[in-house]
């Protein structure tokens, strides 16, 4: 299998994209995690209103709660890789460490992409698509797709893997290579290379600005920005409106983990608490329900926000994001303007917040050692240095001039 390196060495230029005439058939293939889905679903919805067919296949269970009602969703068993992954505790000291992603690949991924492959097989045969679009993290669609000679695309849903996040330990690369490697081999492809990143097409949905020199890049790699109409399925709706009027004038202060839980997690968001009990701001914190008893008068907390809504809220005056450097959550802070204060709690978000903090839009402190007194300083900080806002409004509108889903349409088209 070729190494990184070779893989990502640029290449000679691709003839311009033109519109497709013709009816075409794609088929994404997705890992049952919600940020990995997401992008694919604006992606499709731009295919669709063009007059392609769209399907996917994955685990059922996770894509049909961020697709349309009568989406096409062809199962693909990965259920114990879910959970898996789901039982890995956010804020375990060896998740920050690089290794782990060796651990990832070893442990979920290519267990994942063996559970896959039937049902990838199952709905090349029945949907027979034109092209096929696979996330990074599902091995087994490219690998179905190389065998029946169907042109392929990869979705990278953060830039991480771009980044060659292993280099610096070379043995644990070389180890995830020789995995995914002996994974075509026992599928039957001898003639390897790496599925991660397809030699026709790479959409990155992120910007090229998160990973340093995009131009660095072959021209196959399409970096497209976020695209992300759809959303995560909300629980019942309680009282998690937060009021029109808020943030009221003062600058405002956004604290969400995602889907960290456990006792870390509230460690952190009760130091959150404390930290911002002490400015002058007000303050929305995403926290289950009891887990922050009698919050200050200028903190709201409430288990799920409208977050697009009250980004664009806060987007009018001062504002700072406080979350974990997820990708998601990261693009949509950054596609406000809004500069963000980073915990992250697994080393794919470690890379993500090293690069927004290197662009300028963003502080980082540690998840599990944080203080009351160093979020405080850290929240100041970005609150009140216009370096941060102006950071974050560059990347915005790299975001807006990267293209969007219509882009991600158009080179698919052109792959069709």
């Amino acid at each position: 299998m070729p190494s990184l390196s070779a893989v990502l060495a640029p290449t000679p230029g691709l003839p311009s994209t033109q519109r497709s005439t013709k009816t075409s058939r794609f088929l994404f293939a997705v890992p049952p995690f919600t940020g990995h889905i997401l992008p694919t679903v604006a992606v499709a919805a731009e295919l669709v209103r063009r007059g392609h067919k769209v399907a996917w296949v994955g685990h059922r269970d996770s894509i049909a709660p961020l697709t349309p009602r009568h989406a096409r969703i062809y199962d693909a068993d990965g259920a114990p890789l879910v959970q898996r992954l789901r039982d890995l505790s956010d804020g375990d000291q060896e998740l920050l460490e690089p290794a782990a992603l060796r651990s990832l690949w070893e442990q979920v991924l290519v267990p994942l992409g063996h559970a896959m492959m039937p049902g990838v097989q199952n709905a090349l045969d029945r949907f027979r698509p034109d092209v096929v679009v696979s996330d990074q993290q599902a091995l087994a669609a490219p690998v179905a797709a190389r065998l029946r000679g169907l042109p392929w695309a990869t979705s990278a849903a953060t830039p991480v893997e771009l980044t060659r996040p292993l280099r610096d330990l070379p043995k644990d690369e070389e180890r995830v290579r020789e995995l995914i490697g002996d994974f075509q081999l026992d599928h039957g492809i001898e003639d390897l290379l790496d599925p991660r990143f397809s030699d026709h097409l790479v959409l990155v949905f992120s910007t090229g600005a998160l990973v340093g020199d995009a131009a660095s890049f072959p021209d196959r790699f399409v970096f497209v920005g976020p695209c992300s109409t759809g959303s995560a399925p909300a629980g019942p709706r309680t009282d998690d409106d937060v009021p029109r009027e808020w943030p009221d004038g003062r600058p405002a202060v956004l604290v969400t983990l995602g889907t960290a839980r456990g006792a870390a997690a509230e460690r952190f968001l009760r130091a959150a608490v404390e930290a911002v009990a002490g400015l002058d701001v007000r303050a929305v914190v995403v926290a289950p329900p009891g887990a922050l008893a009698d919050p200050p008068p200028n903190v709201l907390v409430r288990r799920d926000v409208p977050r697009s809504a009250l980004l664009e809220r806060m987007a009018a005056g001062p504002a700072v994001v406080l979350c974990r450097g997820g990708h998601r959550t990261v693009c949509r802070s950054l596609a406000h303007g809004l500069p963000l204060v980073l915990a992250p709690t697994r080393y794919d978000h470690s890379v993500i917040a090293r690069r927004v903090a290197e662009a300028g839009a963003a502080i980082i402190v540690r998840f599990d050692q944080a203080t009351p007194v160093e979020l405080r300083a850290a929240l100041g900080a970005v609150l009140t240095d216009e370096d941060h806002r102006r950071a974050a409004a560059r990347l915005r509108r790299s975001f807006a001039e990267a293209g969007g889903a219509a882009e991600a349409a158009d080179r698919l088209e052109k792959l069709a």
